[in-house]
């Protein structure tokens, strides 16, 4: 099993590499928990995630409701289309603040 990372690539801004799985959500959430404490706005790349279910969804889901509680702005960059499914599928992909910029363009 490869690792799964969230690593900061910039002020605000964090990449998650690797799949979104029962296995790797719960060590995720306590790391979600400490980067939403940093910054006022945080933006997270989803482009390294290689596999998705329904926990990468409740993941996504916890981190965004913890960044309202503290005030953070959060955003997903990148959402895979496999999350992108499960979240129309369940009626809740509005819920989830989806950037539209290509991540090319916002690092230039």
């Amino acid at each position: 099993m490869s690792a799964t990372r969230l690593s900061e690539t910039g002020p605000g801004r964090w990449r998650l590499d690797g799949v979104l799985d029962l296995a790797t959500v719960s060590r995720l959430t306590r790391e979600g928990e400490a980067l939403l404490g940093v910054s006022a706005s945080v933006e997270v790349d989803l482009d390294g995630v290689r596999a998705a279910n329904s926990a990468g969804l409740a993941l996504l889901l916890e981190w965004l409701d913890l960044a309202r509680a503290r005030g953070v702005a959060l955003s997903y960059a990148n959402l895979p289309d496999s999350l992108r499914r499960i979240a129309a599928f369940s009626n809740i992909l509005e819920l989830l603040p989806v950037s539209t910029t290509p991540a090319a363009a916002r690092s230039s």
